[in-house]
């Protein structure tokens, strides 16, 4: 256990179920059982100190945030060891609010003075701010949870295994990649990270949260005999995950890296597809991009309603009073829903950075939109409309920062696109198409700036001749307008080939930050398609 001085405990409460039983899990290399979660006393007493201060000074409401956030990453090429990389921060950051302005400061100074200064200046910065002040900050109530803790789904810290077992095992992976004909160039790596969250705010909360989020990546290149082409399966072959080193085992690399490599030799023969029209049926590891981007980014509230631009854009999706409940973004099949409780997902946590414990939610209802990702300052924009339709004011919990450096501000939670009401599988999608293409993994992707018209490739497309995969074709991406591609909705896998896909590092805002978030899904099928060549030179 840590404590202030050599950095601080954290932890947490209820742990999902895992692919991997208890007794199985205890014999992994590197399983230590996890300390018990608390929030530490000397900590407490410079929380308490901060909030005080910002008091003070005149703030009328403040939080404050002190936090460890350490970094891992190893990369490795063939036979050796690339880069590794290790940083571990820990600071103070303190956000307040004075006459509906806030201010934030951030410190490394962890002492009674070093938080009573920080608080100070937030409440200066909060003061200085009101010249440019264009509505009042009014937050959405919600409980006080006076002594929360939550730890992620994790069961073996990754920050525990030492970098010569990481290294062995991507080169190994490497090694039966580069057994395949063809696959002459590999690169493999690791990244993890684990933040140790202590929150509090003026309301009551007292809140110590720890969780940890994996990610394994590798890529293998093929090169044609004559050298005449090259094709690449990866980086993105493993999907990253709110989970331990025990996730990096479950993925069984240095097993898949055969068929990783094979599939990148299969795409040296692969024929150019051919434009046109075609069913088009997406894996989840492709998927969930789409998602991302055309229905998660858009449904954003900042974005909605114009405050989020410079960065990726604003929203097609607006203005919400007019949208809201009326605009139909597919078939009644189609529910799209907001959460941060799905076991091992990226977004997933117990409270939110402005002390929300987040709620489950439907971005997309039978096919309408429905609602917004929102936090306690961008829930009261709704009020209205959420008084109309007879719902409460609430923050679904969308408040993140990605250190104790950065002020919180609006993030992506899990954003999912529900399972069909029956059981279909990959192979059934497959199975009822007479002309299509299907297609795994994310590759290059253009959307515009406000998330309309878009352009998606994948890394494996096959052709689907008459219910059954012919081959694979190279060169193809289809192009949609969100709304009208959505409505073309017309298969969805079941409940059990949900599996989530997710982006690691998604950025947003100026100065920018990144989150990491996680989408769920089936396989689905989209009729008639739009499907081009994107190698074409004429």
């Amino acid at each position: 256990m840590t404590t202030r001085r050599d950095f601080l405990v954290t932890g947490g409460a209820a742990l999902g179920a895992l692919a991997i039983g208890p007794s199985a899990l205890r014999a992994l290399p590197g399983f230590k059982p996890l300390p018990a979660l608390y929030t530490d006393a000397a900590t407490r007493e410079l929380m308490m100190e901060a909030l005080d201060a910002a008091k003070r000074y005149g703030a009328s409401w403040a939080d404050v945030r002190i936090s460890r956030n350490r970094n891992n990453s190893i990369q490795t090429r063939e036979r050796q060891v690339t880069d590794v990389v290790d940083t571990d921060t820990m600071g103070c950051g303190v956000r307040v609010l004075v006459d509906g302005c806030w201010g934030f400061c951030a410190t490394q100074e962890l002492t009674k003075e070093g938080v009573g200064t920080a608080a100070q200046e937030a409440v200066a910065i909060a003061k200085a701010n009101r010249i440019a002040r264009d509505r009042r900050v009014e937050l959405a109530p919600s409980p006080a949870h006076p002594n929360a803790t939550w730890r992620s789904a994790y069961q073996i810290d990754p920050f525990t295994v030492p970098v010569e077992t990481k290294a062995d095992l991507l080169l190994r992976a490497n090694a039966e990649a580069l057994k395949v004909p063809n696959v002459r160039f590999v690169n493999s790596g690791l990244s993890f990270v684990k933040e140790e969250r202590n929150y509090a705010n003026t309301d009551g909360s007292v809140i110590t949260q720890d969780y940890v989020r994996s990610w394994v990546t590798m890529s293998c290149t093929a090169v044609a005999p004559d050298r005449s082409g090259t094709a690449v399966r990866g980086p993105e072959v493993v999907q990253p995950a709110g989970r331990g080193w025990e996730y990096v085992l479950e993925a069984d690399i240095v097993k898949n890296a055969t068929k990783w490599g094979e599939e990148a030799a299969e795409k040296l023969t692969a024929k150019p597809v051919e434009p046109g029209r075609y069913d088009l049926i997406l894996h989840p590891s492709q998927l969930f991009l789409t998602i991302h981007e055309s229905l998660a980014h858009p449904t954003e509230l900042d974005r909605a309603m114009g405050y989020e631009a410079n960065y990726a854009g604003t929203s097609f999706m607006a203005p919400p009073e007019k949208v809201l409940g009326s605009l139909k973004l597919g078939p009644p099949m189609m529910n799209l829903v907001g959460n941060r409780n799905e076991v091992g997902a990226l977004a997933t946590i117990g409270y939110d950075d402005d002390g929300v414990q987040p709620d489950t939610f439907h971005i997309v209802k039978d096919g309408i939109l429905n609602d917004y990702q929102t936090t306690r300052e961008q829930a009261p924009w709704l009020s209205s409309w959420y008084a109309k339709n007879g719902k409460p004011v609430r923050s679904h919990g969308c408040s993140y920062a990605q250190s104790w450096a950065d002020v919180q501000f609006q993030r992506m939670p899990n954003v999912s696109l529900q399972p069909g009401a029956k059981d279909l599988s990959w192979d059934d999608l497959i199975a009822a198409t007479d002309k299509g293409i299907a297609m795994i993994g994310r590759a290059s992707y253009s959307i515009d700036q406000q998330r309309y018209n878009a352009q998606f490739g994948a890394q494996l497309c096959y052709e689907v001749r008459k219910g059954k995969i012919v081959g694979q074709v190279k060169d193809a991406a289809y192009q949609m307008r969100t709304p009208d591609f959505w409505n073309t909705l017309d298969m969805l896998g079941g409940k059990s080939s949900y599996e989530f896909g997710g982006t690691f590092n998604d950025g947003k805002g100026q100065p920018g930050q990144a989150n990491a978030v996680s989408h769920g899904c089936p396989p689905t099928r989209f009729k008639n398609a739009n499907i081009i060549n994107t190698g074409r030179t004429v």
